[in-house]
């Protein structure tokens, strides 16, 4: 068996040798362009709840690459963007402020009353036009890496994944 066989299924068992994951990733091609769609599916815990609810501002970040397998060791990386989402609750006004931001630029930014509806603003993000202006290879196999990362991070804090990363990622075929 190859040496990058051995560890891609190695790398497999490690992130989580579940049938389901953590994040699920679909990529989506539309005239010529590729939108992705992610989310957390992670519930919220009374951990998670707590800090939102104590007033700190409550980080997620996303780095989502676009990558094309090869058949030496190393996968290439074609594009890279950032994501964040961010939630303040107010105390005073009972209300979420969620911003959403892209290469540190703010994309998107709202209040609510319902934590329900902030929560799924900070873990869902449909179709979002991430790689503009990248020249894909007509018929050739692509992927979508995400990973997510949560601030603040201290021992007071139990995530409800490892300490790193929840990864998730989906393979397609760009067809022009």
């Amino acid at each position: 068996m190859p040496v990058r066989a051995v560890f891609l299924m190695l790398a497999a068992l490690m992130l989580g040798g579940q049938a389901s994951q953590t994040l699920q990733v679909t990529p989506l091609q539309r005239d010529g362009e590729l939108l992705v769609s992610f989310k957390l599916d992670e519930a919220l815990t009374d951990d998670i709840k707590a800090a939102i609810q104590s007033g700190l501002t409550v980080r997620f970040n996303y780095k989502v690459d676009l990558r094309r397998g090869s058949a030496a060791w190393f996968d290439r990386t074609i594009d890279t963007a950032a994501v964040g989402a961010t939630v303040k609750y107010d105390n005073l006004t009972r209300r979420y402020s969620v911003t959403r931001t892209v290469n540190g630029h703010i994309d998107w930014a709202d209040t609510t009353t319902h934590e329900d509806e902030a929560w799924r603003w900070l873990t869902d993000f449909a179709r979002m036009p991430l790689f503009r202006g990248v020249a894909l290879e007509a018929n050739a196999e692509y992927y979508v890496r995400v990973r997510a990362n949560a601030t603040p991070r201290n021992s007071s804090f139990l995530w409800p994944w490892a300490a790193d990363d929840a990864v998730g990622f989906a393979r397609f075929t760009f067809v022009k």
